[in-house]
């Protein structure tokens, strides 16, 4: 079964990182990213279509991440208010982490990072609330062990010896 578009809203301080940020998300099967300039087409065009999750930025003078959030939260013609927000600071102090919790962002990615490290966190996040959604748990590695109890204390390992022959 093919996984159906996520869409991934950016709002970054830098027009290029902008730019770096939405080529290397693009490049992920599956995710449609939409770059935004100003906190108002964000919120606009989330009233208009859903987006899954928002990538913003505590540096953006005018649109600071855990404002941005807050209003996006707040504000009841958003289409689909389940989304997620990412928020990336040039450092996180323990006042950054208040408001963090108080605007309701999910995740803070220190400055600077690899956009292919910022793929990955979108990833993981859109497959866990895609879990949550479906009503399982995500999917963890799970290390098979043999069961030793046929063979009592002794562990075989190079498969079974040859049989005596009578």
């Amino acid at each position: 079964m093919a996984e159906p578009t996520r869409t991934i809203a950016i709002l970054v301080a830098n027009p290029a990182l902008s730019s770096i940020l939405s080529m290397v998300i693009a490049s992920a099967p599956n995710h449609r990213v939409r770059p935004f300039e100003s906190e108002l087409a964000l919120q606009i065009y989330m009233r208009l279509a859903p987006v899954d999750l928002v990538v913003t930025d505590f540096d953006a003078e005018n649109a600071r991440a855990d404002l941005v959030t807050r209003d996006l939260h707040a504000d009841p013609g958003i289409e689909r208010p389940d989304f997620q927000v990412i928020a990336l600071a040039s450092r996180v102090t323990p006042e950054t982490k208040n408001l963090c919790i108080a605007a309701g962002i999910d995740e803070v990615i220190v400055k600077p990072m690899s956009p292919k490290y910022l793929l990955e966190r979108i990833t993981a996040r859109l497959a866990r609330r895609a879990a949550q959604k479906a009503g399982r748990q995500p999917r963890r590695a799970t290390i098979l062990r043999p069961d030793f109890a046929r063979h009592g204390n002794v562990i075989q390992l190079f498969g079974r010896s040859p049989q005596p022959q009578g």
